[in-house]
C-alpha cells in the first residue's frame, strides 16, 4: 500500500506556497489552510476566475511560474499537471524545503476530519460529490468539500467548513485515493481506465478494494456492479456495507422512475422495502438516477433527512462541465459535457437521444494518446450511438505521442465521422466549429465530449451559430 503522509508535516508550517494555485483541486486545499490561519501565496499561468476568488480571499497571486515565486515558502505544494520541467517545480525540489504533490496534501487534510467522505467511482464522482454537498449544505450543515468541478451553490469547486464533514473525490488515477483517510467511502463504478498506469481491470479492481479497506466507518457500494462488489468481499466485519443499485437487491434503490420532459426525472427513493421520498432530478441519464441514490444514501448517513436529500437534489442542477447547456441559436441546443472514456461517453449519448431532440452529435476531443490508442475500438462504439461525430486533434496533456496515434486512426472506424488534418490546436478548433455550425439543422443537439479544453469549442460553435444567423 501507498504510504500515507503524516499530518505532522503541516506542523510549525506558517508560509505555504501553491504552484498551480488556480486548479480546480488546489482551490479548495488553499480555501481550508486558509481558513486553518496559514499564510499562503500561490502562482498560476493563466488569469482565471478562480484567481480571482483566490486573490479576493487576500492570497497573493503571482501570474508565471518562476523560481523566485517560492521565496519564504516552509512548505510547496504543486500539481500532478505540472511538468518535471517548471522552473518554479525544480526551485522548489532543490530548495530543501518539504514538496508535497496536491493529492498528497489531500491526503493529509482528510485525517484532520472525523467525517471523511470520499467518492470514488470510473465516472460520477463529481457529479455525486456535488449533489452530497448540495444536500448537506442546504441543510444548514458547515461542511468542506473538495469537488473536480464548479458547482454554483458554492461558487467554485470547493468550500472550508467549520463541521468536521469533509465531502471530497477520491480520485484513482495513480492511486492518488490510496493516500486519502475515508471515514465514509462511495464507490459507484469501477470500469476499465488509466490503462497505461494500471495494466489491467484486475489491477483496477485490486486499487477500489484497497481504498474499501482503508475505510474506518462504512463503504457505500454499487451493489449493481460486479467490479464494484468485488471491492468489499468479506470486508463486513472491517466496517459497515452499505449497497445502493438497481432494485430491491441492495439497500437503497429508486422505484416507479418517470421521465417528465427535457432533464427531468422522478423516483421513489427506496431503503430496505421502505419508500422514503420522491426525488426530483434535473440532469439526464439512468446513471445520474443511480449517482443520486448514492449521494442520498451518503447525504443520510451524515445526518441529513430524507426531506433534506429531496429539497437538495431538486435544487441540484448539475456540476459545471456535467451536461451543462451552454445555449441555443436557431434552434441548435449546445451542452458541454466531461465525458472522456468510453463508459461514460455511452451513457451520455444513450441519455442525450431520449431526449427528443431531431438529432444527436458528438464532438469529442480525444484526451491523451495511450487511452485513444487501448481503447481505440470502445471509443468507436461509444461514439456510433451519436448521429453525426466531429472528432478534434488528440488532446496530449502530460503525454508525448511516442506510439504515433492520430485521430484519422479512430474516425476511420466510426461511420460517416468528420475529422481534419490541421494538428494545430486553435485552428482544429476552427475547422471543427465551423462545420458543425454550417451542417447543424434547428432540433439537433450538439454535445461537446471530452476533459480537455473542448468545453472552449462549445462556445465557439454557439458563435458560429450567432454569425450564421447574422448573414
Amino acid at each position: 500500500m501507498l504510504d500515507k503522509f503524516d499530518g505532522s508535516v503541516l506542523d510549525g508550517k506558517k508560509h505555504i506556497h501553491f504552484i498551480g494555485i488556480g486548479g480546480s483541486g488546489m482551490y479548495p486545499l488553499a480555501q481550508i489552510l486558509h481558513s486553518r490561519g496559514y499564510y499562503l501565496t500561490g502562482s498560476d499561468n493563466n488569469e482565471t476566475d478562480t484567481l480571482q476568488a483566490v486573490r479576493s480571499m487576500g492570497i497573493p497571486v503571482y501570474l508565471g511560474q518562476r523560481a523566485e515565486n517560492i521565496v519564504g515558502a516552509d512548505l510547496i505544494v504543486h500539481t500532478a499537471a505540472i511538468m518535471a520541467d517548471n522552473p518554479e517545480l525544480i526551485a522548489a525540489k532543490a530548495s530543501g524545503v518539504p514538496v508535497l504533490e496536491r493529492s498528497e496534501l489531500l491526503g493529509i487534510i482528510t485525517g484532520c476530519y472525523e467525517n471523511a467522505v470520499c467518492v470514488s467511482g470510473t465516472h460520477g464522482k463529481t457529479t455525486t460529490t456535488s449533489m452530497i454537498t448540495q444536500i448537506l449544505k442546504e441543510k444548514g450543515m458547515d461542511i468542506s468539500a473538495v469537488i473536480g468541478g464548479k458547482l454554483p451553490l458554492i461558487h467554485g469547486s470547493g468550500i472550508a467548513g467549520k463541521s468536521d464533514v469533509l465531502v471530497c473525490e477520491a480520485c484513482e488515477f495513480m492511486d492518488h485515493f490510496l493516500k486519502l483517510s475515508p471515514d465514509v467511502s462511495v464507490i459507484l463504478n469501477v470500469d476499465a481506465d488509466h490503462l497505461d498506469y494500471f495494466g489491467s481491470l484486475d489491477n483496477i479492481i485490486r486499487s477500489f478494494r484497497r481504498f474499501a479497506e482503508m475505510t474506518s466507518k462504512a463503504v457505500i457500494v454499487n451493489g449493481s456492479d460486479e467490479n464494484s462488489v468485488k471491492c468489499v468481499e468479506a470486508l463486513e466485519k472491517k466496517c459497515e456495507i452499505i449497497t445502493f443499485g438497481r432494485d430491491a437487491s441492495c439497500d437503497w434503490y429508486p422505484e416507479n422512475i418517470r421521465h417528465i420532459s427535457g432533464l427531468e426525472t422522478r423516483f421513489d427513493l427506496m431503503h430496505k422495502g421502505e419508500r422514503l421520498t420522491e426525488l426530483t432530478i434535473h440532469v439526464p441519464g439512468e446513471h445520474n438516477i443511480l449517482n443520486a441514490v448514492a449521494a442520498a444514501a451518503a447525504a443520510i448517513y451524515e445526518g441529513a433527512e430524507p426531506a433534506d436529500v429531496k429539497k437538495g437534489l431538486e435544487d441540484f442542477k448539475g456540476a459545471q462541465r456535467r451536461f451543462e447547456k451552454y445555449g441555443e441559436i436557431d434552434g441548435v441546443t449546445v451542452v458541454d459535457d466531461y465525458g472522456h472514456h468510453p463508459a461514460e461517453i455511452s451513457v451520455t449519448l444513450e441519455a442525450a437521444k431520449k431526449l427528443g431532440y431531431k438529432r444527436v452529435w458528438a464532438v469529442h476531443q480525444p484526451f491523451t494518446f495511450s487511452r485513444t490508442a487501448m481503447l481505440l475500438d470502445d471509443f468507436a462504439k461509444a461514439l456510433s450511438i451519436a448521429d453525426k461525430v466531429v472528432l478534434t486533434s488528440i488532446m496530449g496533456s502530460r503525454e508525448k505521442n511516442t506510439i504515433g496515434i492520430h485521430t484519422k486512426a479512430l474516425a476511420e472506424k466510426i461511420e460517416g465521422a468528420v475529422w481534419f488534418e490541421e494538428e494545430e490546436h486553435d485552428r482544429n478548433f476552427e475547422l471543427c466549429a465551423e462545420y458543425a455550425a454550417e451542417n447543424a439543422e434547428s432540433g439537433d443537439l450538439i454535445v461537446t465530449l471530452g476533459c480537455g479544453d473542448v468545453n472552449k469549442l462549445a462556445r465557439l460553435i454557439l458563435k458560429k451559430l450567432e454569425e450564421r444567423r447574422s448573414v
